[in-house]
């Protein structure tokens, strides 16, 4: 899976700073490894402290946005599936302002480009997300092999990386 040690790297020097993060996971239960990002977040539960706050998005970030601002975050990490023409399952680590013009195709209704702009103009707070690759989108309620295992890589970087 090429791409991720960048990805790695670039998530590591942005959360070197971070006292209060948000980890807001998006994606459709029933559409496979679109799920990525709820599952991420799910696997995370009971193992971060006091000063992570983890979401369940699901397909609706916009929800949230209260529960976002009032936690006071100095960083949020918005997790995602996107197409971006990679292999199923690596995965990029990307700011807001790169999303005008890097190739990602969102399944949700409210695109994360809007949704971080609107956080960008209310918080303080560094933004960024962390896309996937799927492998299906399909209706069914399974991660696929390749998409599994970089769930599994990405929950356990994220707990060796956040405060």
């Amino acid at each position: 899976m090429s791409g991720e040690g960048s990805a790695e790297k670039k998530l590591r020097e942005w959360l070197s700073k971070a006292e209060r993060v948000v980890i807001a996971g998006v994606g459709n239960p029933i559409r496979m490894d679109d799920f990525i990002g709820v599952k991420i977040v799910r696997d995370l539960q009971g193992k971060v402290s006091e000063k992570v706050l983890l979401i369940e998005c699901e397909t609706v970030p916009e929800s949230f946005l209260q529960q976002i601002i009032d936690f006071k975050p100095s960083h949020v990490l918005i997790i995602d599936a996107a197409v971006m023409g990679l292999e199923p399952g690596e995965y990029r680590f990307v700011k807001p302002e790169h999303l005008r013009v890097f190739p990602a195709i969102s399944t949700h209704m409210l695109p994360l480009r809007v949704f971080c702009e609107y956080l960008a103009n209310t918080i303080k707070a560094k933004i960024a997300l962390l896309l996937i690759e799927p492998k299906e989108t399909d209706f069914g309620e399974r991660l696929s092999p390749e998409v599994a295992a970089a769930e599994k890589q990405i929950a356990d970087l994220l707990l060796a990386l956040l405060p």
